[in-house]
C-alpha cells in the first residue's frame, strides 16, 4: 500500500494548524462536486464560502477538511486562513520530494497544450505528476503542489495570470528547473497601460522561481524574444530557443499536414530530427520544439519525447477533431472553443486552410474574444485579412466585438452574425453540409462552446 498524501498530522505540522482527529488522505480539493473517497476538502473562502459545503464534502467521502471554523461531521484541521495554508501544503510537498525535477510554463497562446504534451512525456520516462484543466492561478498551482505525490521523477506546472506581479510569487511557489514561455501576445491587454510590453514583462516573472543553472526556453519567433531572453540571463539561466530562427538550438526545417496528424523535420542542437505528431495544426511545429527542449531539460530522452508526442492529441476544446453524421454524409468539426485570443485565431484559419482533406467548404464560427480592451475592434476587424487569404469560405461570428470582423469581411464570406453564440448555434447548423470541415473557435466566456455543442449534437439529433 503507497503512502497516503497528507495525514491529519502532516498537514496541521505545514499549515501551523490544529488538528481535530486523524485522517489520512489520498486526494485533495477545493470543489465539493469533485470530492473523491479519501481526500481532503479546502474550505477556501470565494464567492461562496466553502465551509458552506463541508457536509456534502464528508457525504461524499471526504476524510478530513482543512477550515479556518470548527465543523462537524468529520475530522479536520484548523487553521487561520485556508488559502494560506493550502500554499504551505504546496511547499511542504515541494520540499518533502527533493528529487523530483519541476518544469513550468507560461504564455499568451498553447500554454495549456504544451504543458500537458510535456506531462504526455513526463508519464512516459517514469512517475510524474502535473497540472489538470488549466488550473494555473493562485489556486491552481498550490493545489497542484499540494497534490503531489511524495515519490514522483518529474512534474510540470502550468502558471497563467491577468495581471502583472501574479506570475513571479507562483513561480516561487514552483521553483523549477526549467521554465518555457510559449508566446507573448495581446491576451489581457485591457489590464496593461503599456500594452504588449507590458504582458511580455508579466510573462518574464516566470524567472523569478529558477534556481541556479536553471533553463528557459524562449520562441526565438517571437516580437519579444530579446526582452524575455534578457530578463532570463539576469536570472542566471541558461537559455534555449526555439522556432524557425537558423541560429535556434530547436529549429523548425519543414511541417507537412495531413488529415492525421503532421510529419515534423527539425534541427535540435545541431542533429536533425524527423518525426510524427498526432496533431496537424501549424502551431504545433513551433509547439513540439518546446516541448521537445522542456523534455531535455527535465531529463527525459530524446527518444520518449518523441513518442510522446506521436501520441499526444488535442484537448477537448482545443482542436479536437470529430466526425459527425449528418443526412447525405458527414462533416468534421474541429472544436477550438476553449480559447481564443488574435494570435490562436489566425494560427487556427492558416491550419485549416492547409488542410487537403476538405471535400466541402472551409468553415469558421466564431465568438468574442475577451480582455482585449480598447484594442478589441481593430484587433477582431484584423482577423479579415487572414480569413481571406487561407481561402476559408463561410465565417460565422457572434458577439459584439466579432461584429467589426463580420463588417471588414467580404459579403460572399459572411455566413452569419447573432448576437452571442446561443442565438448563432442555430444558423450554422441550418448551414453545414456534408464534405465540410466546421472549425468553431472563441473564448470561454463568450461561450463558443455552445456552437460546437450544438454542431456535435446534430449527430445524435440523426440517430433519434
Amino acid at each position: 500500500m503507497s503512502d497516503p498524501l497528507w495525514t491529519a498530522r502532516e498537514v496541521a505540522s505545514a499549515t501551523g494548524g490544529l488538528a481535530d482527529g486523524d485522517f489520512s488522505a489520498t486526494g485533495i480539493t477545493f470543489d465539493s462536486r469533485e470530492v473523491q473517497p479519501g481526500d481532503l476538502f479546502v474550505a477556501l473562502q470565494g464567492v461562496r464560502d466553502g465551509h458552506e459545503f463541508v457536509q456534502g464534502a464528508f457525504a461524499s467521502g471526504a476524510v478530513g477538511a482543512l477550515v479556518s471554523q470548527p465543523v462537524s461531521g468529520g475530522p479536520f484541521v484548523l487553521v487561520s486562513e485556508t488559502l494560506k495554508a493550502l500554499e504551505a501544503l504546496g511547499g511542504q510537498a515541494r520540499d518533502r520530494a527533493p528529487q523530483v525535477r519541476r518544469g513550468a510554463v507560461t504564455g499568451s497562446v498553447g500554454k495549456t497544450s504544451v504543458t500537458q504534451a510535456i506531462r504526455a512525456g513526463l508519464d512516459l520516462a517514469g512517475p510524474a505528476h502535473g497540472s489538470v484543466k488549466s488550473f494555473n492561478n493562485h489556486i491552481g498551482v498550490p493545489l497542484t503542489l499540494a497534490r503531489m505525490p511524495r515519490d514522483v521523477e518529474r512534474a510540470v506546472f502550468e502558471i497563467g495570470m491577468n495581471h502583472a506581479n501574479e506570475i513571479g510569487p507562483l513561480s516561487r511557489m514552483v521553483q523549477p528547473h526549467a521554465v518555457c514561455v510559449t508566446t507573448v501576445g495581446p491576451v489581457h491587454i485591457e489590464n496593461f497601460p503599456d500594452g504588449e510590453e507590458g504582458v511580455a514583462r508579466a510573462k518574464a516573472e516566470i524567472f523569478e522561481g529558477l534556481g541556479p543553472a536553471g533553463v528557459a526556453v524562449l520562441n526565438g519567433d517571437d516580437r519579444w524574444f530579446d526582452l524575455l531572453k534578457q530578463a532570463a540571463l539576469e536570472r542566471g539561466a541558461r537559455v534555449a530557443m526555439f522556432g524557425s530562427n537558423p541560429g535556434g538550438d530547436a529549429v523548425l526545417l519543414d511541417f507537412r499536414p495531413d488529415p492525421e496528424g503532421a510529419d515534423v523535420r527539425a534541427r535540435i542542437w545541431g542533429e536533425e530530427v524527423s518525426y510524427r505528431l498526432a496533431q496537424p495544426g501549424f502551431h504545433w511545429g513551433p509547439n513540439s520544439l518546446a516541448t521537445l527542449l522542456m523534455l531535455e531539460a527535465l531529463d527525459v530522452p530524446m527518444a520518449t519525447a518523441l513518442e510522446a508526442l506521436a501520441e499526444f492529441r488535442p484537448l477537448a476544446g482545443r482542436g479536437a477533431a470529430k466526425r459527425v453524421e449528418i443526412p447525405g454524409g458527414a462533416f468534421l468539426l474541429i472544436d477550438e472553443s476553449y480559447n481564443a485570443n488574435p494570435i490562436s485565431m489566425k494560427a487556427g484559419f492558416r491550419s485549416l486552410g492547409a488542410r487537403t482533406d476538405v471535400m466541402g467548404r472551409r468553415i469558421v464560427a466564431l465568438t468574442d474574444m475577451l480582455e482585449l480592451g480598447d484594442h478589441s475592434e481593430a484587433l477582431h476587424a484584423g482577423l479579415a485579412d487572414v480569413l481571406v487569404e487561407a481561402e476559408i469560405d463561410l465565417v460565422f461570428t457572434a458577439g459584439k466585438a466579432m461584429q467589426s470582423l463580420d463588417r471588414a469581411l467580404p459579403a460572399e464570406k459572411r455566413g452569419g452574425w447573432a448576437e452571442d453564440a446561443t442565438a448563432l448555434a442555430p444558423i450554422v447548423t441550418a448551414a453545414v453540409r456534408p464534405g465540410d470541415v466546421v472549425m468553431v473557435k472563441g473564448s470561454n466566456g463568450s461561450k463558443a462552446s455552445l456552437v460546437a455543442k450544438a454542431l456535435a449534437e446534430m449527430e445524435a439529433a440523426r440517430e433519434v
